[in-house]
């Protein structure tokens, strides 16, 4: 896969959030947003853990570029 256009997921059980390296602005909303969910300078930089799922769905719906996504996990 070609290294600008990485695909990659995290979940914390009930929600997973899907990042495109390919679309993404680099605008900082998530970090904004949920510093506690994401973390560029951390690896890895997305921990879904560290907040709830609402919050999690609330900040990646505010994402401009589409370069951030979610899916809800089944039971």
């Amino acid at each position: 896969m070609d290294k600008n256009n990485l695909k990659k997921e995290y979940t914390n059980g009930e929600v997973t959030v899907v990042w495109q390296s390919g679309k993404c602005i680099h605008s900082g909303n998530c970090v904004k947003n949920n510093p506690k969910v994401f973390q560029p300078k951390t690896q890895p930089w997305i921990k879904p853990e560290a907040d709830t799922t609402e919050a999690i769905i609330e900040t990646v719906n505010k994402c401009p570029s589409g370069a951030l996504t979610f899916y809800l996990n089944k039971e």
